[in-house]
């Protein structure tokens, strides 16, 4: 894979916006570059447009090199850019498994981009020549979502190596679950694949969905070309603080995993006695995906109760169902207590 080849020309050719944090490294002790404010210390100076120091704490717990490493305003941001960098609108198009997150979809609409679906077999799983069947020359982007949402399950992960084999363009998987998974991430694969992009989240496991924290993992010169067409301070200072307070406490959010996920088996157990539901989706997320009896109904008075619950009835292949996040025990309780009724 040429990555040049893949860029959209006008990207190819674009000179950045340059910072005036760009132009030095390290801490000053006058800084009169960037027409701020000199009082109201921190929050009057920019923050680093690069975020290296908060990079260097995320290398060390994800075990990628910083460089390797994008961080934007959640896993939006970094979505939004592989489009403008790689698709032409009205020209290129991309392909994603059906149903899956729909911010993919979204995108692409505002991008003008074509977006080609795939549907999931009867196990919720891919088959990579099917995918790579509903590719064609001007396919860009091919989106993977694993745990995939809403259906909570790993993708086969041998299939998506044929696919990042088979396939000369970006392959994308969004692991925005994946530490309540027993699979391994890919993103120790980076080196093996050149145009392999990892996506992750500070929004789920590590409890920080309000700082707006997503990561792009991949190569050098893709993170390259997503610097070089971001906003120059994208990601603001007390986000870049509360991320690095995070990671200071690893074991908070390695305690919280456990006990969502020792939940998430209570949860699991517990729907099986329920009259209401009719199955029980295999899940490695920190949510289940179940089919119910009259399941608008059910959703719109769980509402009434200020019980809030996802809908994905009107969703491909999820006809009946109900997405359900695990919460505490009490939520957890109050939620199986209700449904226990229908």
């Amino acid at each position: 894979m040429k990555l040049d080849d893949l860029l959209r020309e006008n990207i190819r050719k674009l000179q950045p916006y340059s910072c005036a944090r760009d132009e030095f490294k390290g801490e000053a002790s006058v800084y009169l570059d960037a027409n701020e404010n000199p009082y109201n210390a921190p929050y009057n100076r920019y923050p680093d447009p690069l975020q290296w120091e908060l990079k260097e704490k995320i290398s060390k717990v994800k075990h990628v090199a910083p460089e390797n490493i994008f961080l934007g305003n959640g896993s939006d941001e970094p979505i939004d850019l592989l489009y403008r960098a790689f698709c032409e609108p009205r020209v290129d198009n991309v392909v994603a498994i059906e149903p899956t997150y729909g911010m993919y979809k979204v995108s692409a609409a505002i991008n003008d981009v074509g977006y080609r679906t795939v549907l999931l077999n009867e196990d919720f799983d891919i088959e990579a020549y099917r995918v790579i069947d509903a590719t064609n020359a001007y396919t860009k982007i091919i989106w993977f979502c694993s745990p995939n949402n809403p259906t909570g399950n790993n993708l086969n992960p041998e299939e998506i190596e044929k696919v990042l084999t088979w396939f000369r363009g970006i392959v994308v998987i969004d692991e925005a679950y994946i530490d309540f998974s027993q699979h391994e991430s890919f993103s120790q694969m980076l080196e093996k694949y050149s145009n392999l992009v990892i996506l992750q989240t500070f929004s789920k496991a590590w409890g920080s969905a309000a700082i707006r924290l997503g990561m792009a993992f991949a190569s050098t010169e893709i993170i390259g070309v997503l610097n070089k067409i971001k906003y120059p301070y994208n990601v603001n200072v007390l986000t870049q603080k509360q991320a690095l307070h995070a990671l200071e406490n690893v074991d908070q959010t390695k305690a919280w995993v456990k006990v969502l996920t020792e939940q998430r088996s209570t949860l699991l157990n517990e729907l099986k006695s329920v009259p209401a539901v009719q199955h029980i989706y295999p899940t490695d997320a920190n949510f289940v995906l179940v089919k119910v009896n009259d399941t608008n109904f059910i959703y719109k008075d769980l509402v009434r109760k200020g019980i809030i619950v996802r809908n994905r009835n009107n969703v491909s292949l999820c006809l009946g169902c109900l997405r359900i996040t695990v919460g505490t025990p009490e939520e957890n309780k109050i939620l199986l207590e209700e449904l226990r009724k229908y």
